[in-house]
């Protein structure tokens, strides 16, 4: 992955995954069969994990975004695991960052309003294995969002 190619694929599928890769190969300036041979190589490498859609989530009902800081009873392996797994079964929390400072995780929540993630926090996020303590931030609105890594 660290030829100018293959770099400028990644960039080219960062901005747009559905594009074909004839489009690709004309925008990176290699014909299409050694394109698609990087391609394919990336993802068996685990250089591209895979290819996704990005919704409009107010535009499906989701109008709340949460960022809670999370922290745990114990550190022990078990009730880490517990808690991840958890949180990777509970499809409101979208996000979740192991993170170092005043909080164990930062999980990125949605909601379809407050009233909706009041309920979520009492029935679901306070009863997540280990969960000691919680901190919610209500983002007010959205800057950035689904930027590519920089390459």
């Amino acid at each position: 992955m660290n030829d100018a190619y293959s770099q400028k694929i990644l960039e080219a599928l960062q901005e747009d995954s559905r594009m074909t890769v004839q489009q690709i190969s004309e925008r990176v300036g290699l014909s299409p069969t050694p394109c698609w041979k990087r391609i394919k190589e990336m993802e068996s490498q685990g250089v591209i994990t895979g290819y996704t859609v990005r919704v409009d989530r107010k535009k499906v009902g989701l109008g709340l975004m949460v960022l809670a800081e999370i922290n745990v009873t114990q550190h022990t392996e078990k009730a880490v695991a517990e808690f991840e797994a958890a949180v990777q079964a509970t499809p409101q929390i979208v996000r979740c960052y192991s993170t170092t400072g005043p909080s164990d995780y930062v999980l990125t929540i949605t909601a379809q309003d407050i009233e909706a993630y009041e309920h979520f926090l009492m029935q679901t996020l306070f009863k997540l294995p280990a969960v000691a303590h919680v901190r919610s931030s209500i983002v007010l609105r959205d800057i950035k969002q689904g930027a590519g890594l920089p390459l």
